[in-house]
């Protein structure tokens, strides 16, 4: 029996480990499996390569709870330890086995990964740990070790252990006896383990037996009964030690694709649109499959569905750093052992590899989604709507990607018609070009909503745009930027002879000082604090009186609501409207002409509220009034 202190450098290393380590309690779990799948790949690479003669039968790990022994088992028929590697892999905690062991085999072994103190997480939830352990090698001898969490363990031969492999025993503290309930520890399972290289045993289930098939027989009366399935029980693997994404996209059908998206997300009942397999191996080792899923308005509520994986184990599905901000807006998963983490594998460090994975990515999306715009235009475009809010996002954040996005970005009119940029700006440069040689770029970001405003530019022969995203104020601004001689304005940014305005101007019927008489009259019947009037020569069929919304207060303040590009606090500040008065319509002349004041101030206030009713700015009592007059009127 051998006594002794483990070799730290202070004897506060545990409380240490317990508090400052690793960030999540929960981590533990994830350390002592990923520790025996080490074992286990390590002990079928020296099968591989010889040093292990003969079949080396189960390699199947298994997790246990004993509620009575207040225990939780970590068992695994790996590689094992001498009383020499327990001295050396356990005492001396900075030294990691698995880095000494992929130095000696580098050339010749698989998936090995960097531990180091990982063992020691079970302190976080154990008041003593043991440690029974037998080595592959022929003529070894079991050995235990048991630590109470104190610096001061004991090491001893173990008899009553036959066969090679590692059982790991936490006796579980009283402040941490979630860790003894089947659910907590199945929960923990799936979320860290789903996809470990190395079958995981939780447990038995019943199962039918597939040898056995239902008698059915026959009464005398001719009445059919079936008898009950057969059932087994059978081992309850928790994992997919072989996800999709670690087999060659050649020997995956799209079928596999899809069945492996519900996997992952077994609660998301959406299908997604397509993927992209990520398979690199120079100058950087990365394996994955990103899913585009059908986007929705909500950017946030898209976020933290990847998850990171280093050789199979679950590190996190936070991957800000991993990859650019807009794609994480994907599903799916990243594997790769080049992302470096620290000692808790759970934030990431800098590092020039993440910088080219994270590049590599960006790229890799944006040649899929030019290959299916060429492969099939009509397919991409039916897919459009719901990754447009996602490319736009890409525009915005990564100029690569903004670069490549111009041979697939489409534009949507409110006809239904997809265009390219330079197919929309080909159709619409002749009769939307201003005065000015600007080209305009209508849009609408509410068709109904905009209605008569759409239409008033339709009966110009103008074109509109659908750009409904909540992204649009950013990306009309950056789409600006990048051709100068181009200006996106909403339809009801002001009447269209405004917003595209031409050489030729129509000649107001009222004169300046007619003008000075009724604008007094009409600021009576709305909100000064809201509405701003002004008269502008329209035709005759134009509306009598029309509400607009300056582009540029407008923008800011939708950028403002979105975060970033506008003035602090203008998402917060009350819409203010324009009250355009079409000082050619007969309607006008009316009013300005009529004696009665009464009379006069209930036609301005009618053709105003008119105005205030079609953008759905009429409301409550002011609503229930003009509802009132127009009945009085008919």
């Amino acid at each position: 029996m051998a006594k002794g202190q483990i070799n730290v450098q202070t004897e506060n290393i545990f409380p240490i480990i317990k508090q400052f380590l690793y960030s999540d309690q929960e981590i533990f779990l994830r350390e002592l499996v990923s520790n025996a799948t080490d074992a286990t790949q390590k002990l079928k690479t020296l099968s591989n390569i010889g040093e292990v003669k003969g079949d080396i039968g189960e390699t199947q790990m298994e997790v246990k709870i004993d509620e009575k022994a207040k225990t939780l088992t970590f068992s695994d028929r790996g590689i094992g330890m001498t009383e020499e590697e327990v001295e050396k892999y356990i005492n001396q905690i900075a030294f990691s086995g698995a880095e000494e062991f992929v130095e000696k085999y580098k050339d010749k072994a698989s998936v090995i990964g960097h531990f180091g103190l990982g063992f020691y997480s079970s302190f976080m939830v154990a008041d003593k740990v043991e440690i029974f352990s037998k080595s592959y090698k022929k003529g070894s001898t079991a050995v235990k070790w048991e630590c109470d969490g104190s610096p001061n363990f004991t090491l001893v031969e173990d008899d009553t252990r036959k066969d090679r492999g590692t059982d790991i025993v936490l006796h579980i503290s009283d402040d941490s006896k979630e860790y003894l309930g089947e659910y907590k520890i199945k929960e923990l399972l799936d979320k860290y383990c789903k996809f470990m290289a190395v079958p995981i045993k939780f447990g038995t289930k019943e199962v039918n037996d597939p040898e056995h098939e239902p008698k059915t027989t026959a009464d005398k009366d001719g009445k059919e009964t079936t008898e009950d399935h057969k059932k087994i029980t059978i081992d309850n693997v928790i994992n997919n030690p072989t996800p999709a994404w670690t087999k060659a996209p050649a020997d995956l059908t799209e079928e596999e694709y899809k069945n492996f998206y519900r996997e992952l997300y077994p609660m998301n009942f959406e299908e997604s649109l397509f993927h992209i397999h990520l398979n690199v191996d120079y100058p950087f080792n990365l394996t994955g499959i990103l899913y585009f899923p059908k986007l929705k308005k909500n950017l946030e509520v898209q976020k933290d569905k990847i998850q990171l994986y280093s050789n199979q184990v679950f590190v996190t599905d936070s991957v800000e750093g991993i990859v650019p901000d807009f794609l994480t807006l994907l599903h799916g998963v990243i594997d790769s052992p080049d992302i470096p983490l620290n000692v808790s594998r759970s934030y990431l460090q800098a590092d020039s590899n993440v910088k080219k994975i994270s590049n590599y990515i960006s790229k890799k999306v944006a040649d899929k989604l030019e290959e299916l715009f060429k492969k099939d235009r009509k397919a991409f475009e039916s897919k459009w709507d719901d990754i447009k809010i996602f490319i736009e996002y890409g525009i915005l954040s990564d100029e690569k990607f903004a670069k490549k996005a111009e041979k697939f970005m489409l534009y949507k009119n409110v006809d239904g018609k997809y265009f390219t940029a330079d197919e929309y700006k080909t159709k619409i440069e002749v009769n939307q070009t201003d005065k000015n040689s600007k080209v305009v770029y209508l849009y609408t970001s509410d068709k109904d909503a905009q209605y008569s405003y759409i239409d008033a530019a339709k009966s110009k022969g103008y074109d509109v745009l659908l750009m409904d995203s909540p992204l649009t104020a950013h990306l009309v601004g950056k789409l600006e930027q990048a051709d100068t001689n181009t200006t996106f304005t909403r339809v009801d940014g002001d009447t269209i002879d405004k917003l595209i305005e031409k050489d030729a101007e129509i000649t107001s019927k009222l004169t300046e000082g007619d003008q000075n008489v009724l604008k007094p009259v009409i600021e009576e019947v709305v909100d000064k604090n809201t509405f701003t009037v002004n008269f502008v020569s329209l035709s005759e069929s134009d509306a009598p009186m029309t509400v607009t919304q300056a582009e540029f207060m407008r923008r800011m303040k939708d950028m403002s609501a979105m975060g970033g590009g506008g003035m602090m606090g203008m998402g917060n500040m009350p819409d203010m409207y324009n009250l355009s008065v079409n000082s050619n319509h007969p309607l006008i002349s009316k009013i300005l002409g009529e004696k009665d004041e009464a009379k006069q101030k209930d036609m301005a206030k009618q053709a105003a509220d008119l105005a205030l009713l079609s953008q759905n700015l009429l409301k409550g009592e002011e609503l229930s009034k003009f509802i009132k007059r127009s009945v009085s009127l008919i």
